[in-house]
């Protein structure tokens, strides 16, 4: 049987090598923090964001962000039906309530006219989820938050690389948040990082961040409110400071795999890939098939080709409706059917021409 193609796996290279080595032979005492704000400033100049920090995942990220936005018991949070956990678990652990809308057919994020019918005296804050890379309406949402009062936060795990006319992905809304987990474009094995041009807001998890110490405060080991751990550690830091002075090419890899994508699947009718509306540029983290309802594809026909020719795929996000905690939204249809016909694709960095073309071959035996 031919090797396996494994769906992502990070690219690392002497760089990042030398730097996580320099890290942990040096990066100590009054050195300890140099990798981290180097990272920071790096990342946010790359967004052309004011303020960046570093976390220890994008979950910690959108959970101290939530809790300086003030929210809490009795608030309610829209956002996509469709996504991972990770996004609604801070709404939990805060107290307040999910509402789940439908997500759009094409860009698979979320259906703006939706999120304006669900807003009620009780929604805190809209979450956008730039879902594999692709965008979110953010004109649309901005306007529906700004015209409501209500902020928009931008979960953009998945979108490093995705331009919203000329605007990068996180660095529109109230504050964004992006993981470095090590399927990511840009990867420091665990990790992540909150971004935002509030000043107020940026103080306001600066503290957070550090136990609740505020910056300013002079008292040794001295607490103003109970806070959060969820810091990043030097040395991976020092991974994504590598990873940073490379992230062009990263981005340009993973969108030039999309774009292989594109060509080699042609062919095959009743097939959408990743929507890139006009004015946007897509990061292309995550090709995903989605087979038309008409074709009688299935998720499970999908796993099944997949795992007979020894090519991991990922499934489709399962509606976070359907899951066991929560209550089921049937009448989000596109959440609903569209994992039941869908196929993360693999797309990693060192992806061979090869092992592109047995991945797209897949698709004539089905």
């Amino acid at each position: 049987m031919s090797e396996r193609i494994f769906y992502t796996k990070p690219s690392i290279t002497e760089l990042e090598v030398e730097y996580a080595t320099d890290a942990a032979r040096n990066g100590w005492g009054d050195k300890c923090y140099e990798y981290i704000v180097r990272f920071e400033n790096a990342f946010k100049a790359h967004l052309g964001v004011e303020y960046a920090i570093a976390t220890s995942s994008c979950t910690g990220a959108l959970h101290m962000g939530m809790a300086a936005l003030g929210i809490g018991p009795g608030d309610e949070v829209i956002m996509a039906d469709t996504n991972w956990i990770a996004t609604v678990s801070p709404v939990e652990h805060l107290g307040a309530t999910p509402v789940f809308v439908d997500i759009l057919p094409d860009t698979w994020c979320l259906d703006s006219e939706q999120v304006e019918s669900a807003i009620t005296p009780k929604t805190k804050a809209i979450v956008a989820v730039h879902l594999y890379g692709n965008l979110c309406d953010m004109d649309r949402l901005l306007e529906i938050g700004k015209r409501h009062g209500i902020p928009v936060i931008e979960d953009a795990a998945e979108a490093i690389g995705s331009q919203y006319h000329g605007k990068r992905a996180g660095s529109m809304g109230a504050f964004g948040s992006f993981s470095f987990h090590g399927t990511k474009t840009l990867t420091t094995g665990e990790g992540g990082m909150f971004v935002t041009n509030d000043a107020a807001l940026y103080e306001k998890v600066l503290t957070l961040s550090n136990h609740g110490r505020a910056r300013g405060q002079i008292k040794q080991f001295w607490p103003d409110v109970v806070g959060f751990k969820y810091k990043m550690s030097n040395i991976q830091a020092a991974i994504g400071c590598a990873q940073t002075e490379r992230i062009d090419d990263l981005i340009r890899r993973k969108q030039e795999i999309m774009s292989l994508y594109r060509e080699g699947l042609k062919a095959y009718s009743g097939i959408a890939l990743n929507a890139q509306p006009e004015g946007t540029i897509i990061g292309a983290w995550m090709p995903t098939v989605v087979f038309a309802e008409h074709t009688g594809m299935t998720r499970e026909r999908l796993q099944a080709a997949f795992q007979t020719a020894n090519i991991d795929a990922r499934v489709f996000f399962h509606p976070l409706s359907s899951l066991p905690m929560f209550e089921p939204r049937p009448a989000n249809v596109n959440a609903y059917s569209i994992p039941l016909r869908a196929m993360n694709l693999p797309s990693y960095h060192d992806l061979t021409a090869v092992e592109l073309e047995r991945v797209c071959s897949v698709f004539s035996t089905l």
